[in-house]
């Protein structure tokens, strides 16, 4: 039996447009970590543009595959909706699971990292644990108050957090390319070992597996779907356009900060990007970075509070989740979904508080990371499974079947999230199997204690 979308859809007029739309894109790719990766980049020197090529491949695949699935089924949590309707329930509440988790622990990862930009700033306020901690949660809630006023106010906050973070980024893709020196853009002695000794096929294969991350985040214009002005055609081009449009940005600035540093000094670097506009403009230009980064952090912090607070809900209206995170309203924001959600990240936070920012980021990252490479792999699959619905007739409903060219793309990034997925590690696969784990209890528990005509005391 086929499963059917149980979302309605609001009153117009709704809260994001394209811009929000595409802003919510590109403000969660580009994130916290972009401004640490040519640091983990420079030891593979030249290599690391056939990573770049290959990851920007495999993401507009997937940004093809989500961009299509959005055009025939417009409705809020994205993956999650796409999973449940193409394997079922079972199959949807675990996809809700993973990326739920994956939301919350980057929230926490993101709000972490804002912590640290600031301190690069104002000392002070990090100068110890306790410190450091309560800057990270006064941001996290920050934005949780931000997103709790509704998705205009959000969505409005990520349109100028994004403009304010691309046009540094731009600046200083551009303005570096006469200073750049291609001689740092060749691989040095340390990337064979770095990479597995075995040259330039695995060094592209590592720092692809590195890049990968810094695209995390391409599906968001997906998740609240149907908060968003004729979702059909908006989505799907916020999408596409928020997905190749900070990719450009994010490959651009990184390649001018490898040509301008040396690899070995590159490499030490805590703040790559304020180290780079140090060397073209001054101090004061290393310190302006710094404060973009935090900028950067305080946008991408936005966008996935608005994001942790979908999914809950979305599954709570197919009755996977429990009610009470469903919003009363389906034009009101999931507040309650919001709040919780935020509560798991201060958790994280806190419960590592006594550590460094450095180890309370590693961990939050981990666990996001491991739990949000399902969401592409399923999508994928799922939009496979869902190809004769995928095609050109009207709505969802269309039974012409998908183009050859809409399987190759879906069958292509089917690949490209196996082989992502692979490349993790034996560490974060054994986080994504707990997390696995947990989530099929908790689901067997529901529907043992929802089950018709179960045996009473």
């Amino acid at each position: 039996m086929t499963t059917e979308l149980q979302t309605p859809a609001p009153p117009s007029p709704r809260p994001l447009g394209l811009w929000s739309a595409t802003a919510l894109v590109v403000g969660n790719i580009i994130g916290s970590g972009l401004f640490l990766l040519p640091a983990s980049l420079a030891p593979y020197g030249g290599a690391s543009s056939l990573g770049w090529l290959w990851t920007f491949a495999g993401a507009m695949l997937l940004a093809a595959v989500f961009a299509r699935l959005a055009s025939r089924f417009p409705a809020a949590g994205g993956p999650y909706v796409y999973t449940r309707l193409a394997f079922g329930d079972a199959a949807g509440f675990l996809m809700a699971w993973s990326y739920w988790i994956s939301c919350w622990c980057g929230s926490a990862a993101i709000a972490v990292a804002l912590a640290g930009s600031l301190g690069a700033l104002f000392p002070p306020l990090i100068a110890s644990p306790a410190r450091a901690a309560a800057c990270a949660l006064v941001a996290l809630w920050l934005a949780t108050a931000v997103n709790l006023v509704g998705l205009r106010a959000a969505g409005s906050a990520q349109v100028t957090t994004t403009v304010l973070k691309v046009v540094p980024l731009l600046a200083i893709g551009l303005l570096a390319l006469p200073h750049i020196d291609p001689a740092r853009l060749v691989p040095t002695a340390a990337a064979p070992a770095m990479a597995g000794g075995a040259g330039w096929w695995t060094a592209a294969s590592a720092t692809a597996a590195l890049t990968m991350r810094a695209f995390q985040g391409l599906e968001c214009a997906t998740i609240p779907a149907d908060q968003v002005t004729d979702a059909q055609r908006l989505v799907p081009r916020a999408t596409l356009l928020g997905t190749a449009f900070a990719g450009l940005v994010t490959i651009l600035a990184c390649s001018a900060v490898l040509g301008l540093i040396a690899p070995d000094k590159l490499a030490t670097s805590t703040a790559p990007f304020a180290d780079a506009a140090r060397l073209l403009w001054g101090e004061w230009a290393g310190r302006a970075f710094a404060a973009v980064a935090a900028i950067s952090c305080l946008g991408a912090l936005n966008g996935w509070v608005l994001v942790q607070g979908q999914i809950p809900a979305a599954a709570a209206r197919d009755r996977l989740f429990p009610g009470f995170l469903a919003p009363a309203a389906v034009d009101a924001p999931p507040r309650l979904a919001i709040v919780v959600s935020s509560g798991f990240a201060t958790v994280l936070v806190v419960a590592g508080f006594s550590g460094s920012l450095v180890s309370i980021f590693t961990a939050s990252v981990l666990l996001a990371t491991a739990a949000a490479l399902l969401p592409y792999l399923m999508s994928a699959a799922a939009a496979l499974r869902l190809r004769a619905r995928l095609g050109s007739g009207p709505g969802a409903g269309g039974q012409a079947g998908a183009s050859p060219l809409i399987v190759a793309i879906a069958a292509g990034a089917l690949l490209y999230s196996a082989w992502a997925f692979w490349g993790t590690g034996a560490q974060a696969l054994r986080w994504f199997a707990m997390l696995m784990l947990a989530g099929a209890v908790v689901h067997a528990a529901r529907r043992l204690v929802a089950r018709p005509g179960r045996d009473r005391a």
